[in-house]
C-alpha cells in the first residue's frame, strides 16, 4: 500500500504570521489561498491555516517520558537527517521549544529523535524521526532470528 498524504485544517489568529512560520520558517511551499485560509505543503501534507481571530490553543498535556506533551498536536515523522536538520534549522532561528530536541524512550522500543514547539496562534507541533521506522508502531521487543 502507497501512503497518501493527510490533510489537517487547523485554526490560525494572524495569516501573515502563518504564512510567515509555515512558509518562511519551516519551508511548506504555498498552495491555494484565499483571505480566510492558506494551503501549504508540508513534508508531502495538505495542512490548510483557517483564520479565526479568536483562535486560543488548548492548554492541555499529557505525561510522556518525563515531559509534559501538549494535546493536541500535530507534525510529521521525518527521516533521521531531516529531523537533524530542522532541529539545527530551528535552533539557529531562535524557536522557543516546548519540548527540545532529543531522544525519547532511549534504549527502548519505539526509541525516537522528537521536538515540540508552537506556531505564532500556540497550536502545537511535534516533528519526529526513528532510527529504525519499523519502531513507528511497535509494541514490543522484535527478536531477532538466530544466526
Amino acid at each position: 500500500m502507497t501512503l497518501r498524504p493527510f490533510h489537517l485544517a487547523f485554526p490560525v489568529h494572524d495569516l501573515a504570521a502563518a504564512r510567515g512560520f509555515y512558509g518562511g520558517l519551516l519551508g511548506c511551499r504555498e498552495g491555494r489561498s484565499s483571505d480566510q485560509w492558506i494551503d501549504f505543503d508540508l513534508y508531502g501534507h495538505q495542512i490548510v491555516a483557517h483564520f479565526d481571530p479568536a483562535a486560543e490553543p488548548v492548554a492541555v498535556a499529557n505525561a510522556v517520558d518525563g515531559h509534559h506533551v501538549p494535546v493536541p498536536h500535530f507534525g510529521v515523522v521525518l527521516t533521521m537527517a531531516d529531523w537533524r536538520s530542522l532541529a539545527e534549522r530551528l535552533t539557529a532561528a531562535g524557536v522557543a521549544f516546548g519540548i527540545a530536541p532529543h531522544i525519547r524512550f532511549k534504549g527502548q522500543v519505539g526509541e525516537q529523535a522528537t521536538m515540540f514547539f508552537c506556531d505564532p496562534s500556540g497550536n502545537a507541533l511535534e516533528f519526529k524521526a526513528f532510527a529504525d521506522d519499523a519502531m513507528l508502531f511497535a509494541t514490543a521487543v522484535q527478536e531477532k532470528e538466530p544466526a
